[in-house]
């Protein structure tokens, strides 16, 4: 069992964890007296803690964080959720987590938290290097992208300089067969004028022939 398998219950005090889900409902064992149950789904909801997310003045986050800063603090007298005033469990929280959004995060949010602090704290629950080593995993992963961006950027260079050259060649073939096209058509009208000067000095010739 660890923190992942524990869910709340909408209308029932205490923490559960998640044995079995059903179409109609959901099977949990309380962690207080280890007595299972079955939770109809038609008049209970069952929340994950790990999908629970807490508001800040900066972006929310998951509730487990929360319990971890309350670990790491436990130098700090924890108050009693059923005793302490409200002004003791807010003092409580702004040392801890001093980026909670007091607007948001009700006083009856801190004693529910601070009653299921105590909960997963009596079952050993209080270990969260999954999430850790999730987080590395993933920060893992993303590396070989950023490494392998610059030979997509290294291999498309030769590939504008070949098509560059391309243009060039293609450029360079219209210009010469443009030439070619304007060299035989001055060819064709000197062929042409050469034709219609030697004409005339065939008349004259006969001219002359009678003449005689």
């Amino acid at each position: 069992m660890d923190y992942r398998e524990i869910v709340s219950v909408t209308g029932i005090g205490g923490l559960f964890q998640l044995m079995a889900t059903k179409s109609d409902g959901a099977i949990v064992r309380n962690l207080a007296d280890k007595t299972t149950k079955f939770i109809p789904a038609r008049l209970h909801n069952v929340t994950p803690l790990e999908s629970i997310e807490v508001y800040t003045t900066g972006e929310n986050v998951r509730l487990h964080e929360v319990f971890e800063k309350m670990k790491a603090n436990e130098h700090i007298a924890l108050p009693d959720a059923k005793k302490a005033d409200n002004d003791t469990i807010k003092n409580y929280f702004k040392q801890i987590f001093p980026e909670f959004d007091e607007e948001r995060v009700y006083v009856s949010d801190m004693k529910k938290m601070l009653k299921w602090f105590e909960v997963l704290k009596s079952n050993d629950l209080l270990n969260f290097d999954f999430y850790k080593q999730q987080q590395a995993e993933a920060e893992n992963a993303a590396e070989p992208e950023a490494e392998t961006a610059p030979e997509t950027v290294s291999e498309e260079k030769p590939a504008k300089k070949s098509r560059a050259k391309k243009l060039a060649d293609e450029t360079a073939a219209a210009e010469g067969e443009q030439k070619s096209k304007k060299t035989a058509r001055k060819k064709k009208t000197a062929e042409e004028g050469t034709g219609e000067e030697a004409k005339p000095a065939k008349k004259t010739a006969r001219k002359k022939s009678t003449e005689e």
